[in-house]
């Protein structure tokens, strides 16, 4: 990458990083990205919503869709971008501005690139999945989202990272029976059957599966417990809220079946488990050759994406899809998130060799 197209790309993270757009409010970034891209004459541009999608139109044999969110958590003392040496500090610098600066100067500048190529910019991607902008693109819009393969722009550091974990969070409520706390031999205590079934969460052993070659690791956390009536009554119902991070090898259904028999034992009649929410798992699918292609290009080894993003949304529809993108995902949500310089020219770098390898064509 020539020094000159590594600058465009640091100018243009501190530009979209000082453009707020916390969730929900990511119209005026849009409205920017929009302007930029109108102006390009090889791109096609639709916007829907607060969702941009901009593509050419070359006839090439193959399509590649790179996909990025444009919205970021709330701020934390770190709005404004900050350059300290090789280091770019800001919320979003990481996730996942650097991804889109990458994104649009990829659109502005490669004119003849030897595929197609669709740049996906959408919107609520940190708030909960109904709300995804993404989503709302697959509905209302599914032919904008046609493509062979598709890239996230998630902070991997610039390597890539296969599939993604699916998740659920399931509702666990077990029932006691009230009585005074002065005798509490005539009641049952329902946060005290917490205790038996929470020392098991906490001993679960990660289940370890191998998907295409990359390992995935489970997990099952309890995120919230509620429970209690007032200061002197034994408590007749608890319930704990539990999430299940299940691997590609599993679909929804059968990830909620392993927590349901992993707690069973703790049941009675009366005890419920509730799904309340769930996404399923992304399948890596690095066997299409333009993502063993991407696999040769980037440093450092494959890895399998231990978090859901939106590859699976692609994966669902059949579209192989891999996070790839600058920044280390360790510092997003965080008031020290930050970028390394060398990390936003390595992924414009792979995605340019990438997009004009002729035998991609």
């Amino acid at each position: 990458m020539n020094a000159t197209a590594a600058q465009r790309v640091l100018d243009r993270t501190v530009e979209l990083v000082d453009i707020p757009s916390e969730s929900f409010g990511e119209g005026p970034i849009v409205d920017h990205l929009e302007a930029l891209l109108r102006a390009v004459p090889h791109l096609n541009v639709d916007r829907v919503g607060d969702n941009l999608v901009a593509r050419t139109s070359l006839g090439r044999s193959q399509r590649v869709v790179l996909a990025g969110h444009t919205d970021t958590i709330p701020a934390n003392g770190n709005t404004s971008a900050r350059l300290d040496g090789d280091v770019l500090w800001g919320l979003g610098t990481a996730d996942m501005k650097g991804g889109l600066a990458v994104m649009v100067e990829l659109a502005r500048t490669l004119s003849e690139p030897s595929v197609d190529v669709t740049y996906v910019f959408y919107a609520r991607e940190e708030v909960a999945s109904a709300h995804s902008g993404l989503e709302e693109l697959f509905v209302q819009r599914p032919d904008l989202l046609v493509g062979d393969i598709a890239i996230l722009g998630e902070p991997t550091d610039g390597s890539v990272e296969a599939g993604c974990q699916g998740t659920l969070r399931a509702r666990i409520t077990l029932q006691g029976r009230r009585a005074h706390t002065a005798r509490p031999w005539m009641g049952r205590n329902a946060i005290h059957r917490l205790g038996a079934l929470l020392a098991t969460l906490e001993a679960y052993e990660a289940r370890r599966p191998l998907v295409d070659g990359l390992e995935f690791r489970e997990a099952v956390q309890a995120v919230a417990v509620e429970g209690g009536v007032a200061g002197n009554v034994v408590p007749d119902e608890a319930m704990v809220v539990v999430n299940h991070r299940f691997a590609p090898d599993r679909d929804e259904e059968a990830a909620l079946a392993a927590l349901r028999a992993l707690v069973a034992p703790h049941l009675e009649d009366g005890d419920t488990v509730e799904c309340t929410e769930s996404a399923p798992a992304g399948v890596p699918g690095l066997g299409h050759p333009l993502l063993a292609r991407l696999v040769e290009l980037a440093p450092g080894p494959v890895g399998a994406k231990l978090g859901w993003t939106d590859v699976a949304r692609f994966s669902a529809r059949g579209v192989p899809a891999v996070n790839f993108g600058p920044g280390d995902a360790t510092y997003a949500h965080r008031a020290d998130e930050h970028v390394q310089v060398a990390s936003l020219a390595t992924v414009h770098d792979v995605l340019w060799r990438l997009l004009t390898d002729d035998g991609a064509r």
